[in-house]
């Protein structure tokens, strides 16, 4: 008699919780330019991996490729990268390999290493061949749908989890749409401070005022720069930006078109010039030869802002004679992760701010169309919300 009484307590409680959807709509690029709502069944869960109810994914600019060319290769895919949200699901061995119950509140990273190169093992898994799909490797948000059980993007009501998911605890007061900053603000600590060195007594200048722009500024502020400046164009979007870029710690801001950038910044320096440039501005080359033009010597110089294009008549001979440190940038540190959360956890300088539009799923072709300057005016972090 004593026995059956807590087994009936435990199927009512049983019986009291709401059964777990059997589907879910996720929005699913399908051609260039386009994406459409599809309703998908419920992956079943294996020991070793699991499955994220996304509370909210930022919109990252590395989307909008994907989203206007979509390459054959990748086929149908679900976009988003940035992605936030709970534990829905988790087999024993991806519990224990993560460290991590059903609940948890976390941010998802977009690579999935192997774990076990060089680079895994020297916590450079941002570096694995595991994490380059133009070798063959999957990352979150730029895996198709053909790669079982597809669900491999954050513009979804859930999102399947692979083993060697690289996650951070996200503090419970934070709202999911200023966690979805981590990975952006993540590469402005990266580059900024800990690959370009900014600290105490030093002039940055920023080329581009967009996401990781920002997101620098806001590092070399942390970091103690004794002078930020960062350059734009005089459309309107851009001196909006600038403007944003002053609130959140930029000294100066110089507008190119009207401004000659190397007399400026030579007359801010008393002719020395910048210890550290980063080059964040996406399009055209000009910019590179530029920030070379803008460092100082023994200065170095981060290019951030990918080209897809060859530099014509590149002169190194530049770097040779002013003794320069130039450095590629590849994504971010999960050290530079945990220190953004920090950053966005108290707000500090502002971070926030940089949160601009949210939108819901069916409005995921508008965030990405304002991407290429086609949708919404003002934006500058963007998340979508699968649960409008």
């Amino acid at each position: 008699m004593n026995d059956s009484q807590p087994q009936a307590a435990r199927s009512d409680a049983q019986a009291d919780a709401p059964p777990r959807a059997s589907t879910f709509d996720a929005a699913v690029a399908v051609e260039p330019g386009r994406t459409e709502i599809r309703t998908f069944e419920r992956p079943p869960v294996t020991p070793s991996t699991g499955l994220l109810r996304v509370a909210i994914t930022g919109v990252c600019g590395s989307d909008g490729p994907y989203y206007q060319q979509l390459p054959q290769s990748h086929g149908p895919l679900i976009l988003g990268h940035e992605t936030v949200g709970h534990i829905e699901e988790a087999g024993e061995l991806a519990r224990k390999h993560w460290g991590l119950k059903e609940g948890d509140y976390v941010a998802l990273e977009e690579y999935i290493p192997c774990g076990h190169c060089e680079y895994c093992l020297s916590n450079e898994f941002r570096l694995c061949d595991a994490t380059d799909w133009r070798l063959g490797g999957m990352r979150y948000g730029a895996t198709g749908l053909r790669t079982a059980p597809g669900f491999w993007g954050g513009f979804s009501q859930f999102q399947y989890l692979e083993l060697n998911t690289v996650f951070h605890r996200v503090p419970s007061h934070v709202e999911p749409r200023y966690a979805a900053l981590a990975l952006p603000l993540g590469n402005g600590i990266e580059w900024a401070y800990l690959q370009g060195g900014a600290g105490p007594g030093q002039t940055v200048v920023i080329q581009g005022p967009g996401q990781q722009g920002l997101s620098c500024v806001v590092a070399a502020r942390e970091a103690g720069a004794a002078q930020i400046i960062v350059t734009g164009l005089a459309t309107p979007t851009d001196q909006r930006r600038l403007e944003l870029a002053r609130q959140l710690g930029a000294d100066h801001t110089i507008t190119v078109d009207s401004e000659d950038v190397l007399e400026r910044v030579a007359d801010l320096t008393g002719g020395a010039m910048a210890d550290l440039v980063i080059d964040c501005a996406s399009g055209g080359t000009a910019t590179v030869t530029t920030a070379i033009q803008l460092a100082r010597k023994r200065g170095t110089v981060i290019l951030g802002g990918q080209k897809r294009k060859p530099i014509p008549e590149f002169n190194s001979d530049t770097i040779i004679a002013r003794f320069l440190t130039v450095k590629g940038m590849r994504g971010h540190s999960y050290q530079s992760v945990e220190l953004a959360l920090q950053l966005i956890a108290t707000d500090r300088h502002q971070v926030r701010r940089m949160s601009t539009h949210m939108f819901g799923l069916s409005e995921t072709d508008i965030a990405l169309r304002t991407l290429r300057g086609e949708g919404v005016e003002n934006a500058i972090h963007m998340t979508i919300d699968p649960w409008k």
